[in-house]
């Protein structure tokens, strides 16, 4: 099995955020440049990364990642809370320009905040 390097997500030089400006398919070698913003989801740490994903694969229950994570529901409550905030300031801290719906086509199909 090939490992597959964690995608950085800040400058080791300066500590800024990283963009994507080249795409590549490995069945064809097709490649694809610009400059993209990494999705939100993305752009979190680790750890938030990793409590987003239980979150959603236990169809949000609180109760269900309270005993995942050995702690109360208030204390769930608000590490999701901590999370949302993250993420609001991802969203807001993002570079003027063409809006992203997110689909991945480039077209803004209406930003919901």
């Amino acid at each position: 099995m090939v490992r597959v390097a964690r995608l950085p997500t800040q400058c080791p030089s300066c500590g800024g955020g990283l963009r994507v400006v080249q795409l590549a398919c490995p069945d064809c070698g097709t490649t694809v440049r610009g400059d993209y913003l990494l999705p939100a989801l993305s752009r979190l740490g680790r750890a938030d990364q990793e409590f987003a994903l239980a979150f959603i694969l236990r169809s949000g229950s609180l109760k269900e990642m309270a005993r995942l994570y050995g702690v109360s529901y208030p204390t769930v409550r608000n590490r999701l809370d901590d999370v949302i905030a993250r993420l609001r300031a991802i969203i807001d801290s993002r570079d003027e320009g063409a809006p992203d719906d997110g689909d991945g086509d480039g077209t803004d199909a209406g930003n919901d905040r």
